[in-house]
């Protein structure tokens, strides 16, 4: 099927639709609209945070965490780019936590730690009063504190070979 494109005029109309789609737990359809701008305006900032935060809201059995990165590539501001890393690296996770597979902890460990070295690297690149890094660094470190199950993967030493 051919898709429609939409005009350059009705772009600031489309990235408020984003938001309320995903205010009205549809992420699907805020993901599709950013697609939408994406393809009038490639480099639509406000466009690429829609569709990664978009496609993060959908975090649950299924993870498309390349999907969701590869927009983090296109922002152009490094604080952007190390904030909304971290924002997909701490929504996966979240998704992990609430799998409760048996790697789920460990998986999950390693994304929220990932996602805290971003915060702190957006945290060293923000405007002043610009604390949200902050915030979510503190969030994922409460998250951790309150989780037992979220660890490290277990340090496997092997056996010396005892020789004969």
């Amino acid at each position: 099927m051919q898709l429609k494109s939409i005009s350059k005029d009705a772009i600031p109309g489309a990235l408020e639709r984003v938001e309320r789609y995903r205010l009205l737990a549809e992420p699907w359809q805020a993901e599709s609209i950013c697609e939408d701008i994406l393809g009038v305006e490639p480099a639509n900032q406000d466009a690429l945070r829609g569709l990664l935060l978009a496609i993060t809201d959908q975090f649950g059995d299924s993870i498309q965490m390349k999907r969701a990165l590869e927009a983090v590539e296109k922002l152009e501001n490094p604080y952007d780019r190390a904030y909304y890393e971290a924002i997909v690296y701490e929504r996966a996770g979240h998704a992990h936590l609430r799998r409760g597979l048996q790697e789920s902890g460990f998986k999950a460990y390693e994304c929220f730690q990932r996602a805290m070295e971003l915060f702190e690297q957006a945290g060293k690149l923000r405007q002043p009063g610009n604390d949200d890094a902050l915030l979510r660094w503190n969030t994922c470190a409460r998250t951790l504190a309150r989780h037992r199950e979220v660890r490290p993967r277990p340090v496997e030493i092997p056996e010396p070979v005892l020789g004969e």
